[in-house]
């Protein structure tokens, strides 16, 4: 058995504390999965102790501050030093703030893509005399925003650094990048070393930039001179420029036009993307979700946000022609000019698109299936990808084969446990090669992504993913998992400028306390998957992590929800307000005859006969099949279904019927009887209308403590619980989409946990009009739009007045705003947000084009991707121009690169 020697460690740390405060290192033993914890204490302005550790072993570290209520780790992974057969070792560190901006360029943009560099060639330092009179000194910094043409120095007052020569300048080395190491030996005797970094240009050896500040000064005291080693860890590089920004565009994939595509964008065509990105300066290609949406197998499918299965991709990006030729020539011909055709048109044609790759695949499958299904290629992707792949197959098969994604249709296999799944897919079973044609497709849409992906980070740039809140009620996960989701809920979201009404995205709720018990595994397997093809990501609606709005599912519009989880009111509570409570009053419909004769004018009595029963006072109830908005859904679609000529009328009730349910001042809470949330905006409701003064009065006030102050803290702990396992699953950048009713813990949160937030310019978080670009913090995401919102020049038309006063107030132009957003108006709009403090600039690619006359569209109106008020949207928006041609606009594309770059968005260090 090997033997291991005593080794002693001192440690050494600058941390700034409060009175109270204690330091500890916390030392891993990964083999006996135990932490030895040693207590640093106050010497000399630093904290300081040691230990006897064994040598031999790598020696995993990190320290910690605590207080008597909490305690705080430093950010990032474990420290680690390689603990060689010296019988001492002396650390000293600077202690890894969470809060540190610096900390976000250690995410895997950075060191994959921004800065991807190859590693240098390992050079140390001569020794000087024997080493048994000298202290072997290693020096390390984390510096990961250094470029490939760029290496780290290191100068200081001793022989050993140059004595501040710039033509002695010591190269650290990166084989570790971002960790940069150099050693040297040292006279063993007291001494000070003062020492700076700088970032030298590789080719000419010139320095590009010092950093900023005083030196670093390092005093060898007594315990450093008795040591064999010395490890001196520094962090943070201080930069004399302003913090890193990068620019970049957002489109979704399927938008994409080439001239070799099949009527779609493809992930194929993401390469030529990163070839126009790389010619124009920008570092992000930010995609709407790519997961598997087929339910229907209609254009309802279209919709990006209700994926079948989180981890699946959407076949419909798949290159054929990557996957490659027909061995039937004559059938391969008619596929290629089925192509030919739909890639002509001005719009997705999403049908039209998935029949033909739907038969592309097929014919395609059969032709190679006996070789592939026996192939490692497969064999390896199928067990790298187990937790997932077959039960979306059987999935897939089972949606086609009963003709419906409602898994509750599906007879004996509207459940299966995991050994009926497994048996299910077995190869020897007469279906196996329905289900093992979706092993195929996935196969190569994940090699084509990944390819993708490697060929941007290559080129310095990074695909941006989008995580959808939800998932659709009828998918893989829930079908597999329903006990991770309240099955009898809905999802959406208050109304807001989106809708008035609200909106209803139809996804059950997450089961949180089922999710937590097991660990968050599907939550991190999903992230993890992401990680494969993205290292940014947007949480879509990332307030669904402190609060959703939740709807039960007999509701239609978002106006009859709630959040969840809340605080309802008990009675006694409202009554504490001076509100008399009433349960008929405030929590049925209150229903009127002059609000009837708003609503519905000459067609009132046709209403009162066929939905409701009259009672006293000119008062009327819902009959009680229609108590719901689904009921009065229902009962209109059969009447359509009846008296099809009549179908104009019905559909114009739609809305005023569906107000009726919505006519409350409170909705009981499901999960705590006796308990009531108020309606959002009851202030505007007829029933709030016909309450006296002193009670809508109080009623106003108790509506806006609920919405605005009660639930501060209440949501700020619920989002903690969640948020930080995220962060953890990955590496990625986490940026979120904070728009809407926005709790005032949410900024809080997002700052602790480093998450950039959001800044639509026309959707501020505060009582401003809009966004002062200069005003956008760093830890931002800003951007003149999104895909939910009218593009910048169909915006301009939508209401002059308010352009007229982003023009001069905005914009700071003089005089009266031109009657159309201008290409130099929106070239004035980009710069500003270039010339913004924010983190990064993401663009509608609509606005970037926007800037030219020669490459915008003719219409600006067929450019918006979504409108939120209308469900369901056909999301089948494509550029008017093909890629290609964007490559070759030299004249724009050097233009762009040149405000890209004079606005601080392109440098390597």
């Amino acid at each position: 058995m090997k033997r291991f020697n005593p080794m002693k460690v001192w440690f050494d740390l600058q941390v700034k504390t409060q009175p109270g405060e204690r330091v500890f290192v916390i030392i891993k033993k990964a083999a006996q999965h135990q932490e030895l914890v040693i207590e640093l204490f106050w010497q000399d302005g630093r904290w300081k102790g040691s230990g006897d550790l064994r040598n031999g072993a790598g020696l995993i570290y990190y320290y910690e501050v605590r207080s008597e209520s909490e305690s705080w780790s430093e950010f990032g992974e474990a420290r680690t030093v390689k603990m060689s057969d010296t019988e001492s070792l002396y650390l000293r560190d600077h202690f890894r703030y969470s809060d540190s901006p610096e900390n976000l360029l250690h995410s895997s943009p950075f060191y994959k893509a921004f800065f991807n560099r190859k590693s240098s060639k390992k050079k140390t330092s001569k020794k000087s005399g024997k080493a048994s009179k000298n202290l072997t000194v290693s020096i390390t910094l984390r510096a990961p925003r250094v470029g490939p043409n760029y290496l780290v120095g290191i100068m200081g007052n001793t022989p050993e650094l140059g004595e501040w020569s710039e033509g002695k300048v010591r190269h650290l080395n990166d084989p570790n990048y971002p960790i940069w190491d150099y050693t040297l030996d040292l006279p063993k005797q007291p001494s000070r070393i003062e020492y700076k970094y700088v970032i030298v240009n590789a080719e000419t050896g010139r320095i590009a930039t010092w950093e900023t500040g005083g030196n670093r000064v390092v005093e060898l005291s007594d315990e450093m001179l008795d040591s064999e080693q010395v490890a001196i860890n520094d962090e943070y590089f201080s930069y004399p420029s302003d913090p890193w920004k990068g620019a970049g565009f957002a489109i979704p994939v399927f938008s994409i036009r080439s001239e070799s595509g099949a009527g779609v964008g493809e992930f194929a065509d993401i390469p030529k993307l990163v070839d126009w990105a790389v010619k124009t300066n920008m570092k992000i290609i930010q995609v709407l979700p790519v997961n598997d949406t087929v339910a229907t197998h209609t254009w309802k499918d279209s919709y990006p946000y209700a994926s079948i299965s989180v981890h699946a991709l959407h076949p419909i990006y798949a290159s054929m022609k990557k996957i490659g030729d027909l061995k039937d020539k004559k059938l391969q011909k008619s596929i290629n000019e089925e192509a030919e055709r739909l890639n002509q048109r001005a719009q997705l044609d999403y049908e039209g698109v998935m029949k033909l790759k739907s038969k592309f695949f097929k014919y395609h499958f059969d032709e190679v299936k006996i070789k592939f299904l026996n192939s490692k290629e497969l064999n390896g992707f199928i067990t790298q990808n187990i937790s997932w792949i077959i039960a979306y197959a059987v999935f897939s098969f089972l949606r086609d084969k009963f003709k419906t994604a409602d898994f509750s249709q599906w007879g004996e296999y509207a459940q299966m446990t995991d050994e009926q799944l497994i048996e299910f897919a077995q190869p020897g079973q007469d279906h196996y090669e329905d289900i093992a044609i979706h092993y195929y497709i996935q196969y190569h849409l994940d090699q084509q992504l990944k390819e993708a992906t490697e060929y941007a980070r290559q080129h310095g740039v990074v695909l941006k993913g989008d995580i959808p809140i939800g998932i659709f009620r009828h998918s893989v996960d829930a079908w597999r998992w329903p006990h991770l989701f309240n099955m009898d809920t809905q999802t959406g979201a208050p109304p807001d400028d989106f809708s008035v009404v609200g909106q209803n995205w139809g996804f059950p709720t997450y089961n949180w306390e089922a999710m937590e018990a097991g660990g968050y595994r599907w939550w991190i397997s999903r992230m993890k998957k992401m990680a494969d093809y993205f290292d940014v990501f947007r949480i879509d609606h990332i307030l669904g992590f402190f609060r959703i709005w939740e709807m039960p599912k007999h509701a239609i519009q978002g106006i009859m929800g709630h959040f969840s989880p809340a605080l309802p009111y008990s009675i006694s509570e409202i009554e504490s307000r001076g509100i008399s409570w009433n349960y008929d009053r405030f929590c049925k419909p209150y229903i009127s005859e002059d609000l009837l004769d708003y609503l519905f004018a000459e067609h009132t009595d046709w209403i009162k006969k066929n939905f409701l029963i009259e009672r006293e006072n000119n008062q009327f109830d819902l009959k009680p099949e229609f108590s719901t908005q689904v009921g009065i859904c229902n009962r209109l679609d059969k009447l359509v279904e009846t008296e099809p000529g009549k179908a104009p009328f019905f559909n114009s009730l739609r809305l005023p019927l569906y107000s009726l349910p919505g006519e409350v001042l409170f909705f009981e809470s499901d999960k705590q009887k006796g308990s009531f949330n108020p309606r959002i905006s009851l202030h505007q409701t007829s029933s709030f209308a016909h309450l006296d003064p002193m009670t809508r009065h109080q009623l106003f006030e108790l509506h806006n403590d609920y919405f605005y102050h009660r639930h501060n803290h209440f949501w700020r702990e619920s989002a903690l619980r969640k948020l930080p396992m995220l962060k953890r699953a990955t590496n990625m950048l986490i940026c979120g989409e904070d728009l809407g009713m926005v709790p005032a813990c949410v900024p809080g949160v997002m700052d602790e946990l480093q998450i950039l937030s959001l800044a639509i310019q026309r959707m501020p978080n505060d009582a401003r009009e809009f966004w002062q670009p200069a005003d956008i913090p760093w830890m931002y995401v800003t951007s003149t739009g999104s895909h939910d919102v009218s593009n910048l020049r169909e915006w301009w038309l939508e209401d002059s007045e308010l352009s007229q006063r982003f023009f001069n107030n905005i914009l700071h132009f003089h005089g009266i705003a031109p009657k159309r957003c201008e290409a130099w108006v929106a070239y004035e709009t980009v710069r500003q947000h270039l010339a913004s403090p924010a983190m990064l600039a993401v663009f509608p690619i609509q606005d970037i084009l926007a800037m030219s006359d020669d490459l915008k569209r003719g219409n600006a109106m067929e450019e918006r991707i979504n409108v939120p008020a209308i469900v369901p949207h056909y999301w089948r928006y494509r550029l008017h121009i093909n890629i290609e041609e964007l490559l070759e606009a030299d004249k724009f594309n050097g233009n762009l690169s040149g405000l890209v770059e004079s606005n601080g968005r392109f440098t390597d260090y």
